[in-house]
């Protein structure tokens, strides 16, 4: 459960799971939620560009939590950095996209930035041990099928369950970036949360299954449609609430995490 973490979930591993209730610029966290447009987690590096190796493809195995809730033991995301964010909730997953300038949380100007995700080259995930949990299935629920791109000004997170989970949720196309993967709404001043439809899997055309760096590259996918959108003046950084969670009474404080599983 997630108010019982492991220190570490794999070995190998960078930070930590087991965040604690406070938020620290300097945490070692890597543990992301992603619940709504203001309730999520976006995977960026612990330093900055120089003096130490900070482009998403250098860092993707420690890269660390950067969240718009405090109170999980997290970095928060400065305000001010988000300036467009997308969310939307399926019949089997959720995803949000949006832009911003990421330079604020250590991604390198320049950077077209690369895929995190929940296996990685070794089977420990990008980065290894980071777990990823959200409330809209099931209080405190892990994902373990979880794909996400960040770039310096872009980004895109998709956690998905159920029996489509790892065709929606595929993470084979590591260099087609957000708007090939997940087509959606990447526009600026808009902050928003919306109910949707799935998406076509990735790199799935009808009968036919198109794999990376074969000839010609097709289009993306259409954006699927989403309605029920209900805006938001901005996205800054607030408190995360306490939810009646595994025993847990609702209250409105820094929380101690809302319940989770171990990884695999």
């Amino acid at each position: 459960m997630v108010n019982a973490l492991p220190a570490q979930s794999q070995n190998g591993q960078y930070g930590t799971n087991n965040c604690g209730t406070g938020s620290s610029q300097t945490s070692k966290c890597q543990t992301v939620w992603i619940n709504a447009a203001d309730d999520f987690c976006l995977w960026a590096p612990r330093m900055s560009f120089p003096p130490t190796p900070g482009n998403i493809g250098d860092t993707e195995q420690i890269e660390v939590a950067w969240c718009t809730k405090s109170g999980r033991g997290t970095r928060t995301i400065p305000n001010g950095a988000l300036k467009g964010v997308h969310f939307v909730k399926t019949p089997d997953y959720v995803q949000v996209t949006g832009v911003g300038d990421f330079t604020k949380i250590n991604v390198p100007k320049g950077d077209y930035g690369g895929e995190l995700d929940n296996r990685g080259a070794d089977g420990a995930g990008n980065p290894i041990g980071g777990l990823v949990y959200g409330n809209s299935f099931g209080a405190g629920q892990q994902y373990h099928e979880w794909t996400s791109f960040i770039s310096d000004g872009e980004f895109c997170f998709r956690a998905c369950v159920g029996p489509k989970a790892t065709s929606l949720c595929n993470h084979i196309y590591d260099v087609m970036g957000c708007y090939w993967n997940m087509p959606a709404n990447y526009n600026a001043g808009t902050f928003e949360n919306c109910v949707g439809d799935d998406a076509l899997p990735m790199g799935v055309y009808g009968t036919s299954t198109w794999y990376q760096g074969t000839k010609p590259t097709p289009a993306a996918h259409p954006a699927p449609a989403s309605s029920g959108c209900k805006t938001l003046p901005t996205v800054s950084v607030a408190p995360a609430v306490r939810r009646r969670e595994n025993g847990f009474e609702r209250r409105y404080e820094d929380p101690v995490f809302p319940g989770a599983t171990p990884a695999p």
